[in-house]
């Protein structure tokens, strides 16, 4: 295998040009259309088959080795989006649009994707095909399951599939990869409880559904602890509560409303979990005199490597990074991606790359985040030596 890192470091200031451009203009859910275009014209320049219009604003390039009839094909993918959040880092390149960030370094996913095709198209060193896929709206409307849908994996036969996201977590010149869960489902959770308004100083004669809702929140967390076995791992988080009545002191309100969001990693905790909310917010209400009407919308599913394509993720790592600085024994973590969709249709793996610093680095989701700009050519590097590795070397 030849050393894709030093290759794409030849190139490493237009790459950082290119990442604080998108980072400048960063758009939201499939209206990545100037993203989408800069993507288009970096692979168009490069003579790289560029289709496009997959979830809209998708793109999908195809990269032929030195024998691309051996049928062989492995796609490498990207996330496009930003978040609708404004930035309060103060720095040359911040985003130029209020309300808009790339605050958790799709800028720089995109980027290093491009510098791997780069280096693809240049030296062509493989059999079968390449095929580079930057995906929109992965922070919020699952463009990669619209993607999935719309016929990804048919108009480009793909036999595995893997993405890198940056993780400030770890140093750079690290990741981590593991078979299984790397990343949790995510499902949204609406419980309205509905009472008897009534007058603050007469509770006797309402039904305050403010304190069926502070039973229904405290009884929920036995689903973690008194539902789930201990070697499980569940989480339900109760993130808001309103009610029907505000800015007045003595008034018990008709009705609260709590949303809250679910977490899992097995599809049978998953569906232990819906059922058990259904049957603890029904419950309690009842008991106390209200009723409940609970909705779980389903987001993404978990996103789950599979057994050798996680171990070969693993293995490519030791070969850029070095054996010490590839953790396998990592811990999944109870965020969602939807690159999940493109696991449940192919196999393939999801690696976390480290961009921290001695400080760990600023968190994602962080109105002060950045992507860290040094680790382009490891990321677009690795990318790289998994699809050669994947497909071998050309004749």
């Amino acid at each position: 295998m030849s050393d894709p890192v030093s290759y794409v470091r030849r190139f490493h200031d237009e790459l950082i040009a290119v990442r604080r451009d998108i980072h400048m203009h960063p758009e939201i859910a499939f209206e990545e259309r100037r993203t989408s275009d800069v993507v288009a014209g970096h692979l168009a320049a490069l003579g790289i088959e560029v289709h496009r219009g997959l979830a809209g604003t998708g793109l999908v390039g195809v990269i032929p080795g030195r024998n691309p009839g051996s049928g062989r094909a492995v796609g490498l993918r990207a996330d496009l989006d930003c978040l609708p959040m404004h930035e309060a880092a103060d720095k040359p390149h911040a985003s130029r649009h209020p309300g808009r960030m790339h605050a958790c370094g799709h800028d720089g996913h995109t980027t290093m994707l491009l510098g791997a095709s780069r280096y693809l198209a240049e030296t062509r060193d493989f059999d079968g095909t390449v095929y580079v896929i930057f995906q929109p709206a992965e922070e919020h409307g699952g463009g990669g399951g619209v993607m999935v849908r719309e016929g990804l994996f048919d108009r480009f036969p793909m036999d595995e599939v893997y993405a890198l996201h940056n993780w400030p977590q770890l140093p750079p010149g690290q990741i981590a990869v593991r078979p299984g869960p790397m990343m949790a489902a995510a499902d949204e959770v609406s419980i309205v409880v509905h009472g008897k308004g009534g007058h603050g100083a007469m509770p006797h004669i309402a039904v305050d559904p403010v304190v069926v809702a502070a039973h229904i929140i405290t009884a929920l967390q036995t689903l973690a602890s008194r539902n789930v076995a201990p070697v499980d791992a569940v989480v339900l988080s109760i993130c808001s509560m309103h009610t029907s009545q505000t800015g007045v002191h003595n008034v018990i309100p008709d009705a609260v409303h709590l949303l809250g969001t679910l977490r899992t990693f097995r599809a049978a905790t998953r569906e232990l979990a819906e059922r058990r909310i259904h049957e603890i917010a029904t419950g309690v209400a009842t008991a106390l005199g209200a009723t409940a009407h609970v909705e779980i919308e389903r987001g993404y599913p978990a996103t789950v490597n599979s057994p050798r394509e996680a171990e070969f993720a693993a293995q490519v790592g030791e070969r850029v990074f070095g054996a010490g600085n590839v953790l396998r024994d990592v811990d999944p973590t109870m965020g969602s991606e939807d690159f999940a969709f493109l696991l449940e249709a192919r196999p393939g793996a999801y690696v976390f790359l480290g961009q921290g610093g001695a400080d760990g680095g600023c968190l994602l989701h962080n109105p002060h985040y950045d992507f860290n700009d040094a680790v382009i050519p490891l990321g677009a590097g690795y990318l790289a030596a998994l699809a050669e590795g994947a497909l071998g070397r050309g004749l």
